[in-house]
Formats: structure tokens, C-alpha cells, sequence
């Protein structure tokens, strides 16, 4: 029944999620309301952990995906758990900073970051950037120099894999905005470039082929594309890399029809191609990386949501309006991702007809999820949307002037902590003059 094995229904009939009722955490904290399954969290690096080290060997190691949610708390889980991150803006590093987390251990993404994102970085001590241009690499340069620095690097390539995904998470193309092509000749001249920098050291390659992918084979495809890319280099410059960053983007469960994911399995399949290219190449086996977020966060997450009305249009739609929508959860209006939605007060009902849950955003395109099979909803259920832990949050806006919804943490030993508290109009309006 369950797409997680982290619900369960209570003795009292209602909604359960990492052992706790869901209404009444709900009734508790208000709605909208964001929840984290802690322990699912921890579990999960640990699982990325021993994987990786077990079929990549020893110094390979996950780096936490900071985009799909960054809050202070997140960061002392890393750091807790022995992850290493990556960062795609400064705020996301300054938030990592001030959560205590050591960014000897962050690795520094973006495809634009400014003289002043460079700046912070190197002053931070970060410990590596991943550069995505020639531009980008000589301002790196120039600025480590006046701070007596020799800057770790790694270089962002596209290794040209199509992993048909969405169009707007499919990153891994030739004609992709971020990284520079092995297939035109590019990537070989920014090698040469690196490596001629004195205030640059180049320690490896990057590659990230997209985002929501339920098989392993393109990430095989894209690590033996990188490794002939390896040996190349090996050969034409005798550089031999030091790191391999796989990237992100295995897949997770949102609706009964998509597959569960193992991911050790996976990370397994991939260790082998690699060993076996590493031999039959004739390159040292590099320390591998892989930066995942989604796979870590999303299905330890639930958002709850107050069910305001209910307007049932015969012969054409029913409506469930909620208390939040696009402004906590943008991803069905830019990608139409699919949701699995319960009423959390009456999970077991049976559905009397489909509805569309609709956000309480004056805006005709704000809606959760369309067509859903629901149990007759009325004014004051509470509605669960499962699997929001991974690019809800941390793309949450203030359109219409609406406040974030607050974030509680469910710990293992059955405790909870308000880790983000929910936003007031004085939050919003505090910048404005």
C-alpha cells in the first residue's frame, strides 16, 4: 500500500510517518507544515557511505547535494554523518559555515559564481571548486594568487549522455549549460588550461548527466566516457587524476508505479565498470565522488496542508483548495512531477471520485497534483503530500506574500525538533524600507 516504508496507519486510523500521527503533529505546529524523518536521513548517508567505500574503495565518499534542501540542520547531520557536501551559491556555504559544518569537506559548484562567490571560497578555505569555465578558472586563479593560495580543483565536463529525463533536469547533453564538452575538443584545452595555472591544482574530473534517473546504465555509460577521457589525458599530458565526481541524480519513489531503487546495487554495478576500465586502460583507479541529494532527502519528507474548501465542477473537475502550494512546493507547475496525496485524518476511506489539489495561490496554474482518488475531502481535513523532502523547500517562494511553512525533524528515539520555524509577515517584510 505504502510507497515508503516510513508510513503506517494508527490504532486511531490516521496517517502515521516515521512513527508519529501525522494530524497530530499537524494540530501541534499548524499547516502548511514540513516534516523530515531524521533517522531515514542518517540511514541513508550511511548507506551511500559503506557503498561507495566498498566498491569504489577506500576515500571515496558521498557529498550531500546541498540544492534539494538546505537549512542549518541539515548541515550538522552531514557533518555528523561523516558527509562531504557541495554548495552551488555563497548562501548555501555561508549557511553550512554557520551551521559549524568544516567546508574543507564542501566542494563548490555553479556555472556563474562572481569575483565576489570566488572571493568568499578561497577565503573560506573551501575545499575544492568545481569550475564550469575558462573565465571562471582564470579569475579563480588570479584571486588564489593574492591570497597565497594553491586552489584545489575539479573540472566540469558533459560527457554528451542523454539520460531521458525531464528536459529541464537532463544536465549531462553537449549542449548543456553547464560544464565544457569532451566531445567538440573543448574539455582537453581546459585541461591544458588547469594544468598550466600556477595557483590551480587540477585533482580531477566532474560530470553530472541529470536528476530523477531509475537506472544505473547511464551512469555506467557517462563513468566510461569520463575514464577513455582519463586515459586520454594521461596520455596527451601525462596527468594522472586524482578524483572522479560522478554526480548526482539516481532516482526516487514518488507513485506506486515507480520502481524502489537499491541503491547500493546500483553503486555496486558502477564500481565494477570502473574497476574494469581502470585495468583495461591502464589508468589508476581515482577516488570516486558522487553528489547525491534527492536520493538522500525526498522520501524522508512530508508536507501537510490545512483542506480549505471543495468545489466539484459536474461533468468536468473537482477542486481541493489547500493552505499552501506552489509558494512550499513549485515542482508540478514547472515539471509536473507527480505526487502520491493522501487525507491524512482518513487514509483508509475509500475514494469517492478524483480531485485536483489546488494552492491558494491567485495564480490558475498553482496546483499540487491533478486527478487524485480521494475519500469525499472537506473543510479542515488535513491532506498529506508524501515525498517533499527533496526540491520543495529550498525552492519555496513568497509569491502572493505568503510565509515558508516550518520544518520539524522526527528523530529515532521518537523525539521532535523545530528546526525552521515558520515564517511571520515581519520576516518578509524585514529588508524592506
Amino acid at each position: 500500500m505504502w510507497i515508503c516504508d516510513n508510513l503506517s496507519i494508527s490504532k486511531e486510523g490516521r496517517l502515521t510517518f516515521a512513527g508519529r500521527d501525522a494530524v497530530s503533529l499537524a494540530e501541534k505546529y499548524g499547516t502548511p507544515l514540513m516534516l523530515l524523518d531524521e533517522g531515514r536521513i542518517r540511514r541513508r548517508c550511511r548507506e551511500y557511505k559503506k557503498a561507495m567505500e566498498e566498491s569504489f574503495g577506500g576515500g571515496s565518499m558521498p557529498l550531500y547535494a546541498s540544492k534539494a534542501l538546505c537549512f542549518k540542520e541539515i548541515y550538522r547531520i552531514m557533518r555528523d554523518e561523516n558527509m562531504g557536501i557541495d554548495v552551488v551559491s555563497p548562501g548555501e556555504l555561508y549557511t553550512a559555515k554557520e551551521a559549524g559544518f568544516p567546508l574543507e569537506n564542501a566542494y563548490f559548484h555553479g556555472n556563474c559564481k562572481t569575483d565576489e562567490d570566488i572571493r568568499l571560497g578561497v577565503s573560506e578555505k573551501i575545499g575544492c571548486f568545481i569550475c564550469d569555465n575558462i573565465e571562471e578558472i582564470t579569475a579563480l586563479n588570479e584571486e588564489a594568487g593574492r591570497q597565497g593560495r594553491k586552489q584545489k580543483v575539479l573540472l566540469r565536463l558533459t560527457p554528451g549522455i542523454d539520460p531521458h529525463t525531464h528536459a529541464a533536469i537532463s544536465t549531462g547533453k553537449v549542449d548543456s549549460k553547464f560544464g565544457v564538452a569532451i566531445e567538440t575538443g573543448q574539455a582537453k584545452d581546459f585541461v591544458k588550461l588547469a594544468l598550466s595555472l600556477p595557483n590551480i591544482r587540477l585533482a580531477g574530473f566532474h560530470c553530472h548527466i541529470g536528476s530523477q534517473i531509475f537506472e544505473y546504465k547511464p551512469f555506467v555509460d557517462a563513468a566510461e566516457i569520463m575514464f577513455k577521457f582519463i586515459a586520454e589525458m594521461k596520455t596527451e599530458f601525462g596527468y594522472e587524476t586524482e578524483e572522479l565526481n560522478l554526480g548526482g541524480g539516481m532516482g526516487v519513489r514518488y507513485v506506486e508505479s515507480q520502481p524502489t531503487i537499491d541503491y547500493s546495487a546500483n553503486i555496486a554495478g558502477i564500481g565494477k565498470t570502473l574497476s574494469e576500465m581502470s585495468g583495461r586502460l591502464g589508468v589508476k583507479m581515482p577516488k570516486i565522488l558522487m553528489e547525491p541529494g534527492r536520493s538522500i532527502v525526498a522520501d524522508s519528507g512530508m508536507t501537510l496542508y490545512g483542506v480549505g474548501g471543495v468545489k466539484r465542477i459536474p461533468g468536468f473537475k473537482n477542486y481541493v483548495s489547500i493552505d499552501g502550494g506552489m509558494t512550499d512546493n513549485p515542482r508540478y507547475a514547472l515539471y509536473q512531477s507527480e505526487y502520491t496525496v493522501l487525507l491524512a485524518n482518513r487514509p483508509t476511506e475509500k475514494a469517492d471520485g478524483e480531485y485536483t489539489v489546488a494552492g491558494r495561490c491567485c495564480e490558475s496554474g498553482d496546483l499540487i497534483q491533478e486527478n487524485v482518488p480521494l475519500p469525499s475531502p472537506k473543510r479542515g481535513d488535513i491532506l498529506a503530500v508524501l515525498t517533499t523532502g527533496a526540491y520543495n523547500y529550498s525552492m519555496a517562494s513568497h509569491y502572493n506574500r505568503i510565509p515558508k511553512p516550518p520544518i520539524v525533524l522526527l528523530s529515532e528515539d521518537g523525539g521532535e525538533k523545530l528546526a525552521v520555524r515558520r515564517e511571520t509577515f515581519e520576516d518578509m517584510a524585514r529588508n524592506e524600507l
